[in-house]
Parts: structure tokens; C-alpha cells; sequence
């Protein structure tokens, strides 16, 4: 009786109270003003810029709120389809049209959904036609999983776990799957519901509780990121996102997770967790500047080539590179990304050269690679 009753009380959703979460406001008071600062910051220089920029910031964001969500998860999105989907359902026409495959149309339009809707009310039906569109195929990988409905745990207690094979470690067991659809009625009432708290903080606790209730047998954090940006966006009073809570989770993913496992196995107190959040919601504002620059530096490139001769083929490769390329641009490269011969490939880059739009690397290498000339 007592292991029962040691083990009942190890995860925060077994405590008595459950979910009445409290939280020492005076402890993050500070962090929250310098969250709230830099949203209102970013939204006025955002109006300052024209619609064709405001929407390359808009469509640069969204591109890397979605490609980063799924890396967390290790899934690696085409970043091309991604841009492209985004585009084509927002209607943008300057960007390159590339067919996409049906789970990156489905991350985008949950995305896009939990974004562009945030004032819609949140129903458990809602969130069914979201995690059917990130499985469309009715599988997660190789196996097939419960799709647009309730996990069952057919295999038994849902579990987060790493560790080889006999020295398993176990990091969060979820509610039992008898419990989710009593946990998210609460849950559902709560997040239409009307509090006396700020829609930041409300951010952070429905991204705990949500993670925490794990409802779907696979895709909990996509849909948990999707519903934070879904209150961010209420918080900042637009449905227009230049900033990216996803790609700071991302680059700060061993603290979440042990943020998360720790908060999980502690009490309701979590004041802890919410300075967390707001600190990553601080390092997201501040790196939207980088963002910023890349999109006005693409408007300033075009702006002073206006008069250059450009062909299509050159104009598709040079955007490329100043959407951030990775790695270096070889002719062979450019050859693929073009879809010509290496020779016209070559053309292309000696008459770009010549025009000093392009120059080759000074590093040089057993390659010759090109870079845009500053």
C-alpha cells in the first residue's frame, strides 16, 4: 500500500489539487515587463515597414516557427515546401511555388490555424482536425497510431523514456487514457475561459498543463508549441508572428526538457517553470532582429539591383542565397537548384560576377564557391 501510495504522488498531475497551479508573481515581475517591452517594441517597428517586407518578415518567422517545431521532435522538414506552403495559403505571390508533401501541408496549416484563428475557440474537435493533418497517412513513422481522437495506451502507460534497452530511465508516465477526456474538458474550459491573468502567463501554463495531459499518442509537443503561439498571439494582439518561441525551445531543448521533467515531478508551484518560459520568450523577441536584418538586407539587394539584368534562373539562386543557404554554393550546386547543365550554370555565375552581384570565396578551397558580393 505504501509503494502505491509512494508512486501516486510522483508526477505533479497526481497531486491532491490538481491542476490548481499557483505561482509567486513577484519572483517573475520583472521578466515579464521586459517580455511585455519587447513584444510591444517589435510590433511598432513592425508597422514602420512596408506590406511587401512586413510579409517577408511574416513568411521568414512562420517558415522558421514550423521547421523548428518538428526539429525538436527530430522530425526535418523541407525547408523549400515549408516556405512555399506557408506562402501559398497565405495568399503571398513573391514567393517560388513547390508541391509539398501532406505532412508538411498539415504542420503548416495547424500552424497557420492556431495563428491566424487565435480568437476561435479551442474545442476538443479542433484539435482532432490538427493532429489529423500531422499524420495523414495514420502513422507516425513506420507505426500505425490513433489518429484525430484520444490516446488508448493499448501498449500500455504512456511514458517518456531514454536510456539503452534494461537501464531505461523513466522521465514523465502521462495520465492514464481512462482520465484524458475528463482532463481535457477542464483543460478546454479553462483555456476559453476568461482569467484574471496575463495571456503570457497563460501561455506558459497551458503549455505545461497540455504537455503534461500528453492526450495524443504521438505529436503532443507540435500541438503544445502550436497552442503557445496560439496565446502569444492573443498576448501580442495580432495574428501576424515575428518572432519564433519554437526555434528558442530548439536551441535551448536540454534546459526545457529538464525544466519540463523537473516542474513534472515537483508540486503545483510553478513559479519556477513560468520564469523559464519567459526567459526563452525574452531570448525569442531579441533574436527576431536577426530575422529583421536578413529580410532587409534582401530588400536592400534588390532595391540596389532593380536595374541589373537578372534571369529567372539567376533570380531563383540568389534568393536562395539570401534566404540563409546552408553550407557553401558551388556551380554544381547552383546547377541542381536551377535545374540546367553545369555549363549554363557557369554562365550564370561568370555574367552575376561580372555584374558584381556575385564573387568567388577569398578561402577558396578544392571547389570554387560563390558568395553574394556585400
Amino acid at each position: 500500500m505504501s509503494q502505491n501510495l509512494q508512486r501516486m504522488s510522483n508526477y505533479i498531475h497526481e497531486k491532491e489539487f490538481w491542476p490548481n497551479f499557483t505561482w509567486k508573481s513577484d519572483e517573475f515581475i520583472g521578466l515579464l515587463s521586459e517580455a511585455r517591452n519587447l513584444q510591444g517594441r517589435l510590433i511598432g517597428k513592425m508597422e514602420t515597414l512596408g506590406f511587401e517586407l512586413r510579409d517577408e518578415a511574416l513568411l521568414e518567422t512562420l517558415t522558421l516557427d514550423v521547421l523548428k517545431s518538428a526539429e525538436i521532435e527530430g522530425e526535418l522538414l523541407n525547408p523549400e515546401q515549408v516556405r512555399s506552403s506557408i506562402a501559398k495559403m497565405l495568399g503571398l505571390e513573391f514567393a517560388g511555388s513547390v508541391a509539398s508533401d501532406r505532412n508538411v501541408e498539415g504542420m503548416v496549416q495547424m500552424m497557420l490555424d492556431a495563428t491566424q484563428n487565435c480568437y476561435k475557440p479551442l474545442t476538443a474537435e479542433r484539435l482532432f482536425d490538427w493532429h489529423a493533418a500531422l499524420f495523414p497517412m495514420g502513422r507516425s513513422g513506420i507505426f500505425k497510431i490513433t489518429v484525430g481522437d484520444w490516446r488508448k495506451d493499448t501498449a500500455g502507460t504512456m511514458q517518456v523514456v531514454s536510456g539503452a534497452a534494461g537501464r531505461e530511465k523513466v522521465h514523465f508516465q502521462a495520465p492514464d487514457a481512462n482520465l484524458i477526456e475528463k482532463e481535457m474538458i477542464r483543460f478546454l474550459e479553462w483555456f476559453n475561459g476568461e482569467q484574471k491573468v496575463d495571456l503570457v502567463i497563460k501561455a506558459a501554463v497551458a503549455h505545461l498543463w497540455f504537455v503534461t495531459i500528453h492526450p495524443f499518442q504521438d505529436g503532443n509537443g507540435r500541438i503544445t508549441r502550436a497552442l503557445t503561439d496560439m496565446l502569444l498571439a492573443r498576448s501580442d494582439k495580432s495574428t501576424q508572428r515575428f518572432y519564433s518561441m519554437s526555434a528558442q525551445i530548439r536551441i535551448e531543448r536540454k534546459q526545457y526538457y529538464e525544466k519540463l521533467e523537473s516542474t513534472q515531478k515537483g508540486d503545483l508551484d510553478i513559479t519556477d517553470w513560468i520564469e523559464w518560459f519567459l526567459s526563452c520568450l525574452i531570448n525569442a523577441l531579441k533574436s527576431t532582429d536577426e530575422i529583421l536584418n536578413r529580410v532587409l538586407y534582401k530588400a536592400d539587394f534588390w532595391s540596389k539591383h532593380s536595374k541589373t539584368i537578372i534571369n529567372e534562373r539567376q533570380k531563383k539562386v540568389l534568393n536562395k542565397l539570401l534566404d540563409g543557404f546552408e553550407g557553401k554554393m558551388t556551380s554544381m550546386k547552383w546547377a541542381k537548384i536551377a535545374k540546367c547543365s553545369k555549363d549554363t550554370a557557369i554562365r550564370d555565375i561568370n555574367d552575376l560576377i561580372h555584374k558584381n552581384v556575385l564573387q568567388k570565396e577569398v578561402a577558396g578551397g578544392r571547389s570554387t564557391n560563390y558568395e553574394l558580393l556585400n
